[in-house]
């Protein structure tokens, strides 16, 4: 039976400091050896951009550490002697494809953080009002009266109302939301 250890980090995937700058990274990097397996839920935890993912992967692989991920099954072997040019390309396009979709998804994670923060404090001097609507409430009024009008299609609404076709579509679908945005933004 083979001895393991269980290091949990919480936060929001490394966004804000580099693992090794983290405690339990810290941790992390005095416990693994040579021969050892990482096994991380997703390649967003080992670093906050696409180069720091990179970069930590690529150094536990040069010490002989094979890093494996959870969610996708993806496995980064320690094995930097591959003799074979195309398989030290693949392996490098797929390192660079994961670190890249791990920079995203940080990015999207922070974003859901920071707006599920912003909606929990009530003592905050503002609220989260949700993305700014691409319309104003003259042009709100404007696309209703044409719809209601009848006679014009979404298409020709849009260009006599300078909108985006999926704005009068919005406005057309769901106008109790887009008339709730509007109130929120004091427009």
């Amino acid at each position: 039976m083979k001895d393991e250890n269980v290091i949990v980090d919480h936060g929001v995937s490394g966004i804000s400091m580099k693992l090794k700058e983290r405690d339990q990274g810290k941790r992390l990097f005095d416990l693994l050896q040579a021969g050892d397996t990482l096994l991380v839920r997703w390649v967003g935890r080992l670093g906050r951009d696409y180069e720091d993912v990179k970069k930590v992967i690529e150094d536990f692989n040069t010490k002989g550490i094979t890093v494996r991920t959870v969610i996708n099954g993806m496995t980064f072997e320690a094995d930097h002697n591959l003799s074979d040019p195309t398989m030290k390309a693949a392996r490098a396009a797929i390192l660079a494809f994961m670190a890249a979709l791990a920079e995203a998804t940080s990015k999207k994670e922070a974003r859901q953080a920071g707006i599920a923060h912003a909606l929990a404090s009530p003592d905050a001097d503002w609220k989260y009002r949700g993305k700014k609507p691409s319309y104003t409430r003259e042009t709100f009024d404007l696309v209703q009266t044409m719809l209601a009008q009848g006679g014009r299609t979404v298409s020709g609404i849009a260009r006599e109302a300078r909108v985006a076709r999926q704005t009068v579509l919005r406005i057309r679908d769901k106008s109790d939301a887009c008339e709730a945005t509007l109130q929120r933004w004091g427009m």
